[in-house]
């Protein structure tokens, strides 16, 4: 019988709280502050901070820095808002950076 295996998640690096499924990896091509940085469709257990202009690789965009709602330590940033309309599609998603998740299940 095979053991039964919860959802890949992806867990803040420091209290281990989960805040992303792997199902909801749009891309992993992405640069962050400090490190590669990993697209997400969705985030849980984050907390969102103010939104703020901020002059990104990819041109000026409205974001928003997300905190791990235990630790509080900054994990990334959500995009608000794409000034280009190439940028659209990053509208709503969440940037986390590689060097702050750590996975769990895989």
């Amino acid at each position: 019988m095979a053991e039964v295996i919860g959802p890949r998640l992806y867990c803040c690096c420091h209290c281990r709280n989960h805040v992303a499924l792997h199902d909801d990896v749009i891309s992993k091509s992405f640069q962050g502050r400090n490190s590669r940085a990993f697209l997400f469709s969705h985030a849980m257990n984050v907390m969102v901070g103010p939104k703020e202009d901020r002059q990104l690789l990819t041109g000026l965009h409205t974001v928003a820095d997300v905190y791990c709602s235990d630790c509080h330590e900054v994990l990334g940033w959500k995009y608000e808002r794409a000034y280009e309309e190439t940028q659209k599609y990053k509208e709503g998603k969440f940037i986390l950076e590689k060097s702050k998740i750590v996975k769990e299940n895989w």
